[in-house]
């Protein structure tokens, strides 16, 4: 299975989360303040250069406040 950190279902990911953020309101800065985490920890995410493991991604869906299942029906095979 080739790695999918740069995968186009990745991209599509990475750019359904800034979506849904910008959406809420939220700057960056502003959702690294609700998770407790740097700035950096958003940016990185959302630029490719890090994955969110599956309870980071719950954690940033309850921050942004939308459904994880719901973002995640448009993935299944």
């Amino acid at each position: 299975m080739p790695r999918s950190l740069r995968s186009e279902r990745h991209r599509q990911l990475r750019a359904l989360l800034v979506e849904r953020r910008k959406a809420a309101g939220l700057s960056q800065e502003a959702l690294a303040e609700r998770l407790g985490r740097p700035q950096s920890f958003v940016s990185k995410y959302e630029t490719g250069e890090r994955r969110l493991d599956v309870i980071e991604f719950l954690e940033v869906a309850e921050a942004i406040g939308f459904s994880p299942s719901e973002l995640l029906q448009g993935f299944s095979s």
